[in-house]
């Protein structure tokens, strides 16, 4: 039987997410002989769903993957890697997942010194070595399509979708769980993400400043993100608006605790510049929570008509969306019930169908 070889290095990211949900859903596709590359730790997460679980010991963007991979994916007659990091060296059939184009798009990044060496020329090895290209909304194809020379039908879109764990709890004794188990007290708003730049989390912060100077609010804003490079600077700017009791940093919530967070939030915000799909905007919508985003990239694609829009280059724009929803019950219960809708339409078991199908074309092949 051929067998379908999975990177899925990278459980403890966003990438991971995916990746795992993936994975766990491939078998009740139909018959797939399933390996996964995977690190000592993440192998009970994946042996009920792979036929194979190979341990490998070189970690993402090192030299030595470069090695590893391709030798302990030798044997497999396919190899799907879930981010830009391809093992040059791999000689048979691969299948990438490019999530978003951030690295090109957005200024910081393109102008770091990382970006230049090795994340732009591995996103363009990647999209000419790959046989076909997964990526997440239709708004990332069409930037891989331009920004990498890559034809339409190389392409392949399989939405992210909503984990069956985020569904709504009673506000209240959500927001009660929250303020006890994270340290603080009232309703809040909720961010969740890294801190990096494109994430705009600096225009969060003075647009949540600017509604607090207006006397309108007396929420907290609630900064979920895993990212100690970034979180030095976003405390400094919040001290800066005198918002050292009205903003909660936390480095990372999972499990039942994450919905929780969701479920208790008055509003969940993404203001980023780039996002490939932005998966807090469904989750939160899951959970009842109504969602504030960015109108930029993928996120219209993504919040449909059950999301508030704002520009998030203008914090005025950003402070008045946040108040049209908060200080609008009416307003709020709408969002909440075309929320449920919207976030029902993305479905991990419809994203591995889709992966499914293109493996078994490739599997089936041979070739590209």
């Amino acid at each position: 039987m051929s067998r379908m070889v999975v990177d899925a290095r990278m459980l403890s990211t966003g990438i991971g997410t995916y990746t795992q949900n993936v994975v766990s859903r491939l078998k009740a596709c139909g018959s797939i002989h399933l390996c996964a590359l995977t690190l000592a730790e993440h192998t009970p997460k994946l042996r009920p769903y792979c036929d194979e679980v190979s341990i490998v010991k070189s970690h993402i963007y090192s030299l030595r993957e470069q090695f590893e991979i391709p030798w302990q994916a030798r044997r497999g007659d396919v190899l799907h890697v879930p981010h830009y990091n391809v093992p040059v060296f791999h000689a048979g059939t691969l299948l990438v997942s490019i999530h978003d184009l951030t690295h090109i798009l957005d200024e910081t990044f393109r102008r770091s010194l990382k970006s230049r060496i090795y994340a732009q020329p591995m996103f363009r090895l990647a999209a000419s070595k790959a046989a076909h290209i997964f990526t997440v909304s239709e708004y990332s194809k069409r930037q891989i399509m331009e920004h990498l020379n890559v034809p339409e039908e190389k392409v392949t879109v399989a939405y992210n979708g909503v984990s069956s764990q985020f569904v709504p709890e009673p506000r209240d004794e959500a927001r009660s769980t929250v303020n006890r188990e994270l340290r603080f007290s009232g309703p809040y708003l909720l961010y969740i993400g890294n801190l990096k730049p494109h994430k705009n989390v600096s225009g969060l912060i003075r647009a949540f400043a600017a509604l607090r100077a207006r006397g309108k609010l007396d929420h907290k804003l609630l900064i979920v993100g895993d990212d100690a490079s970034g979180r030095p600077a976003m405390m400094k700017l919040a001290r800066e608006h005198q918002l050292n009791g009205a903003t909660v940093f936390v480095r990372g919530i999972t499990g039942d605790l994450l919905r929780t967070t969701y479920c208790g939030a008055d509003i969940t915000v993404l203001p980023s510049f780039e996002e490939g799909f932005g998966l807090p905007i469904v989750e939160s919508m899951a959970c009842g929570t109504p969602v504030a985003c960015s109108s930029a990239a993928s996120m219209p694609e993504v919040g449909g008509e059950a999301a508030e829009y704002f520009n998030p280059h203008d914090i005025e724009s950003i402070s008045n969306a946040l108040d049209h929803v908060l200080m609008s019950a009416d307003r709020s219960r709408e969002m909440q019930m075309l929320g449920a809708k919207q976030a029902a339409r993305f479905s991990w078991e419809v994203s591995a169908r889709r992966h499914f199908e293109v493996y078994k074309k490739f599997l089936h092949n041979g070739t590209a």
